[in-house]
């Protein structure tokens, strides 16, 4: 419905470009005008409302995503938004150009963070081998879900959260035995942690 009403009805008498975006019933939509969102976001409501559908009050708003200028030399872009695990932002390439990058959310990784330190606080008294692979899967499948170009300093984090979560709860095996950073280090060359990758390029080559 939304999809369909937006190329067949609103797009028509739109006087910019517009781009739709949408992920289960969360979307984004992208303007060239500022008037143009203006009276889409002032429809939109009772457009939904004809099929028995609402707009968030806390989620919908309209915010400025416009390129930064060329000659703004410091400093970000005017806003950032959140979309489906990710916040994206506009920041300066190596080669000096701005462009719109994506890092997972500080609470989605937060909350990956916490899961893994449960997992090894609950599981501590396992097998090294078993721990390894549980934590391999759960580190792999994080990357695979958020590894795309430009947010591998947030899947880093996450892997050295990793580390030290399993450091902390193998060492409160036992209170006899303390496990030093260099045995953890000799540990993690024998099992060695999924490193992160990027799978997704959502842009450039």
């Amino acid at each position: 419905m939304l999809d369909l009403g937006f190329e067949t009805e609103v797009k028509p008498w739109l006087r910019g470009q517009a781009t739709l975006i949408r992920y289960g019933d969360d979307f984004r939509i992208g303007f060239e005008r500022e008037a143009d969102a203006r009276r889409v976001l002032a429809v939109l409501d009772k457009r939904l409302g004809r099929f028995g559908l609402t707009l968030h009050p806390d989620k919908t708003r309209l915010l400025p995503f416009g390129r930064p200028p060329q000659g703004q030399q410091s400093g970000k872009g005017p806003a950032t938004f959140d979309f489906v695990g990710f916040t994206c932002y506009w920041a300066r390439s190596r080669k000096g150009r701005w462009g719109m990058w994506c890092k997972t959310r500080r609470a989605r990784l937060r909350r990956a963070k916490k899961a893994i330190y449960d997992w090894c606080r609950r599981h501590r008294h396992q097998p090294v081998k078993a721990q390894h692979a549980a934590l391999s899967q759960r580190v792999r499948g994080h990357c695979n879900s958020f590894g795309v170009s430009g947010n591998f300093r947030s899947m880093r984090r996450l892997v050295e959260a990793t580390k030290r979560a399993w450091y902390q709860w193998r060492c409160r095996r036992s209170q006899r035995t303390r496990l030093t950073w260099e045995r953890v280090g000799d540990l993690l060359q024998q099992f060695p942690l999924p490193r992160p990758r990027i799978t997704v390029r959502i842009w450039g080559g």
